[in-house]
């Protein structure tokens, strides 16, 4: 078994356990940003640093601060710097802009954002509406500004000298981090996350994928997915191992990145996984041949995890896991367990009481689809609640279960399947997105009467997003003008591939609207497709 932590229950802390690590394997290499690497005791100097210039901005205890920042290393040192001070970070989606990121930014009732210089005008265009925001740390900035009564300063300024005397002691318990949600039918939501849990989902990973400490482990995915938090931060750290974590996913980087860091271990969410399976033979893909032994994601079909081991080598495909950011993993599998193509591990029953229930509560039979419930066995496995929205997360306890809003089954040998999403989001290129969110920005165009955003099926892997919308009867828009307008006032991820207007939406009596009508209809013939219309957009 690989050497995971084996301390007392009471887990320590994470800035606790990176101090451990300082001491005890200084010199080693922890973190690989792009070919920049920093060793434990590195990364503990820096995250001490950033503590001294955050307790310097006014941080207390319990206090939030937001970060918008690439996979960089004061991505990462500035989660322990919060945390060293007791304070509790949030890292914010890079792709976020308009409401949708001054909702997240006014939510977390931060007055500290730390931001790249590339996102402050983002920021900036959202101040009005900030009255908490007190100050805005940029990356990469040279001289002090001012955004009316918001202080903007060099983040290189708040890079000070250590003061352990400010330091805070916490414990499992304790928040260290707070991951906003997609959502389901409503706004985005803070995801409590203590120390605890952050422990117990990293050892889900490494005892999932059998991640040994001489293994390195390489991951695309962006600093504000738990995923990355906690299974290769985190994992890494409780291995006493190292990683390289890219700066964003590139095709084409892939099988270099491989042949540089010699990676074992690798993450990939969403489409990445078919994506790579499709790419031609370069020098570095044959070079790398049975180099990888775990790519690790989404499941993968028994025609993928075939392309994967025979073309690539790979031992062990895909991810017999499932979770959410609120609870995870609810299901999984020990490293090399077989298991049926697409399903995504047993039930963890060390950790949950996992069920599949339907729209009364009661458990279906098995094999029958429910909706995935759960409670946990144990302390510091899920998280704490929604931040500040006590009421959300009494809803989402209904009958003191937690309640997914995620569809799935369990066959006659204990395998679960993922089915389907119960409500109206969507998940799109690995981003969850809220459909009402998206459309609430949609009805800000003075043209537009009606509409209805939702999912249709993907021709490589999960969601694409299709706006259904009615214009008003002097409304003038075309589809193209439309996303020219959607451009300046959504993330890349929640922008819409499809685009119809009709004459009205399919409701109910009540006035409801059918959703799952227009998912059936797909793409009709007077839809219009982005791809084909060959528009352009900024991918950050």
């Amino acid at each position: 078994m690989a050497d995971v932590w084996c301390g007392p229950r009471e887990e320590p802390s994470v800035v606790g356990l990176l101090r451990q690590r300082a001491d005890d394997v200084g010199d080693q290499m922890f973190l690989d940003f792009s070919g920049e690497q920093f060793t434990y005791r590195q990364i503990w100097d820096r995250a001490a640093g950033y503590a001294a210039g955050l307790n310097k901005a006014g941080l207390q205890p319990d206090q939030t601060v937001v970060t918008m920042l690439d996979n960089n290393v004061d991505a990462a040192a500035l989660w322990f710097a919060a945390n060293l001070l007791g304070g509790i970070w949030v890292p914010v989606n890079t792709a976020l802009k308009g409401s949708f990121l001054a909702h997240v930014v006014s939510d977390s009732d931060t007055r500290i954002v730390v931001c790249e210089a590339d996102f402050l005008d983002r920021i900036r265009g959202e101040v009005a509406s900030l009255p908490m925001l007190e100050r805005i740390l940029v990356r990469g900035l040279r001289e002090s500004d001012r955004i009316g009564a918001v202080t903007v300063e060099p983040l290189a300024d708040y890079l000070l000298e250590p003061d352990e005397t400010a330091h805070v002691e916490r414990s499992s318990r304790d928040t260290a981090l707070i991951i906003y949600t997609g959502g389901t039918t409503g706004p985005s939501k803070g995801c409590v996350i203590s120390n605890g849990y952050v422990f117990s989902s990293a050892r889900g990973f490494i005892e999932q994928c059998g991640r040994a400490a001489e293994e390195l482990n390489w991951s695309p995915l962006p600093i504000y997915h738990f995923n990355l938090v906690s299974g290769t931060i985190l994992g890494t750290m409780m291995l006493r191992s190292s990683a390289a974590i890219a700066g964003r996913f590139s095709v084409s980087g892939f099988w270099p990145e491989m042949r540089r860091t010699g990676a074992t271990v690798v993450n990939l969410l969403g489409s990445m996984g078919s994506l790579i399976a499709r790419m031609d033979d370069t020098p570095a893909l044959t070079e790398c041949h049975g180099q990888i032994r775990v790519v690790h994601g989404a499941p993968f079909p028994a025609e993928l995890q075939q392309i994967w081991r025979s073309r690539f080598g790979v031992q062990l495909v895909g991810g017999n896991t499932y979770g959410l950011t609120e609870a995870f993993p609810l299901t999984t599998l020990l490293a090399g367990s077989p298991s049926p193509p697409g399903s995504s591990g047993k039930a963890n029953i060390e950790n949950f009481d996992v069920r599949i229930f339907d729209d009364n509560d009661r458990e279906v039979r098995v094999g029958e689809v429910g909706e995935v419930v759960c409670r946990p066995r144990r302390p510091g496995v899920m998280f704490d609640g929604y931040w500040r929205r006590p009421e959300a997360f009494v809803a989402a306890m209904n009958n003191m279960w937690f309640h997914s809003g995620d569809l799935g089954r369990f066959d006659a040998d204990g395998f679960f399947y993922f089915a389907d999403r119960k409500k109206d989001y969507l998940r799109r290129r690995g981003e969850n997105i809220s459909s009402q969110e998206v459309e609430q920005v949609i009805l800000g165009h003075p043209a537009i009467a009606e509409v209805a955003v939702h999912a249709v099926k993907s021709e490589i892997t999960e969601d694409d997003l299709k706006v259904t919308a009615v214009l008003k009867p002097d409304g003038r828009l075309s589809e193209g003008e439309m996303f020219e307008w959607l451009k300046d006032r959504m993330p890349y991820f929640a922008l819409p591939r499809y685009i119809e207007f009709r004459d009205a939406l399919p409701v109910s009596a009540v006035g409801r609207v059918h959703k799952y009508q227009l998912r059936d209809d797909g793409c009709t013939p007077t839809t219009w497709d982005r791809e084909k219309a060959n528009v352009t957009w900024d991918r950050r």
